[in-house]
């Protein structure tokens, strides 16, 4: 029996630290409400373990880590419950493993599944572990991916109905036309791709959803945030009013009436239920930092950062995208969305230098139209609506393919008749 020794050098557990695979990362869903506890013996599993902490899609999870052995472990447990999966490293010999497990496997609740991360490739010692009842077993040093990637698929049904994708749109500061944009996509998603799309106005005192698609409902989202107890997919389908043929809306109440203060997961059981309900949600989040903002922010599967080219928001795109770096470690950066280009009389800042101190590009620079966006506002249409063939309708367009991960490059012109003769003059 021939085994390959994987040694914990510096190098590979860094490489292991920093293999961070977006595109099956996008892919997984949140793990349930379980409780994981994790022993490292090494300093790169440690790093593993706790930037998985720190990844959304645990935010359910009640996750401890542990700079132990299995034998800490087994001491541990014999005076206290096991968690629903325990997370195992060891540097043994494969034929001592079993051996190692046995103290742990007398203490070891039935129902706690096993993670076991070892050094060694060794066929008949992972055959061997799964007939005595281990989960998987992995060889080190593994990254994040792959330990997110073990507990899904021991806690995540593969046959349960997909999770819609969340997209919230937040702008970088009041006035910039963040939920303008929100709706145009959302409008635009449920129209270019037939699919089912719900629009959720979260600025509960100020929302103008409703004004912009021109409803009224009598009910809307403040009944689901004060009713959670009520909520599922049938009372928010009472709830949403009706935009197009593909398009839901989850309307503001708009009214000051009461005090909005909104606890950190107030939205969490809406996210849940909206996810549940619809390939796409899109969040139409109000200009605001607070708890329950930090909290939806963090959560969400995509985010678009809206910004006026002048220096105050320019302030807050930079204090935002730092913020959201440290809530979203795991995750792609926020879109960034230059709104109300060319303003007449307005000293602006320049898209490029706008965005230099910022490290990322505009996915796109809508150009101030007065005449466009104040029409489609008062006659409570979209864009493209109001005229499908202008530069703003195809900027939405593009928008909503990039944000629905549907993105294509355009089409390079080709050189046609008029190139030609535009060659021939020239000779």
């Amino acid at each position: 029996m021939s085994t390959v020794d994987y040694t914990f050098k510096n190098d590979a557990a860094d490489e292991a630290d920093d293999a961070i695979r977006p595109a099956e990362l996008e892919a997984m869903r949140p793990l349930p409400r379980i409780s994981v506890h994790a022993f490292c013996e090494s300093e790169a599993m440690l790093r593993t373990m706790e930037r998985c902490a720190q990844d959304r899609r645990l935010a359910k999870v009640s996750l401890k880590i542990s700079s132990a052995s299995i034998a800490a472990a087994a001491n541990m447990f014999a005076s206290a419950p096991t968690p629903n999966l325990l997370i195992l490293e060891t540097s043994a010999q494969p034929g001592d493993i079993m051996e190692e497990l046995a103290p742990l496997a007398e203490v070891c609740d039935p129902s706690t599944k096993v993670v076991i991360v070892g050094r060694y490739n060794d066929i008949p010692l992972y055959r061997e572990l799964i007939r005595n009842g281990i989960s998987e077993y992995m060889v080190g040093p593994v990254g994040m991916t792959d330990v997110l990637a073990a507990m899904s698929a021991i806690f995540v049904d593969p046959d349960a109905e997909p999770l819609g994708r969340s997209l919230a749109f937040i702008g970088a500061k009041g006035g910039c036309g963040s939920s303008t944009i929100a709706h145009n996509c959302a409008f635009d998603i449920s129209n270019l791709f037939q699919t089912e799309v719900i629009l959720a106005d979260l600025d509960l005192p100020y929302g103008t959803a409703n004004i912009d698609f021109d409803q009224d409902p009598p009910q809307g989202i403040s009944e689901a945030i004060y009713a959670p107890d009520r909520l599922d997919e049938v009372f928010l389908d009472r709830l949403l009013a009706k935009c197009s043929q593909h398009l839901s809306l989850l309307a503001a109440p708009s009214m000051l009436d009461r005090g909005y203060d909104l606890e950190r997961g107030s939205f969490q059981p809406i996210l849940e239920v909206l996810q549940r309900s619809a390939p796409i949600t899109v969040l139409d989040v109000p200009h605001a930092w607070s708890e329950w903002t930090r909290t939806l922010l963090s959560e969400v599967d995509e985010l678009v950062i809206t910004a006026v080219p002048d220096l105050a928001n320019l302030r807050n795109a930079k204090n935002m995208l730092d913020a959201l770096k440290k809530l979203r470690p795991n995750d792609k950066p926020p879109h960034l969305i230059l709104n109300q280009v060319g303003l007449p009389k307005r000293p602006e800042i320049s898209p490029s230098d706008f965005c230099e101190p910022l490290g990322v590009e505009p996915v796109a620079i809508i150009p101030f139209d007065a005449q466009l966006f104040g029409a489609a506002s008062n006659s409570g249409r979209m864009i493209a609506e109001m005229d499908r063939k202008s530069p703003t309708a195809e900027t939405f367009s593009q928008i909503a393919h990039l944000v629905t991960g549907r993105a294509t490059m355009k089409k390079p012109k080709k050189a046609g008749i008029g190139k030609m003769l535009g060659l021939l003059g020239r000779k």
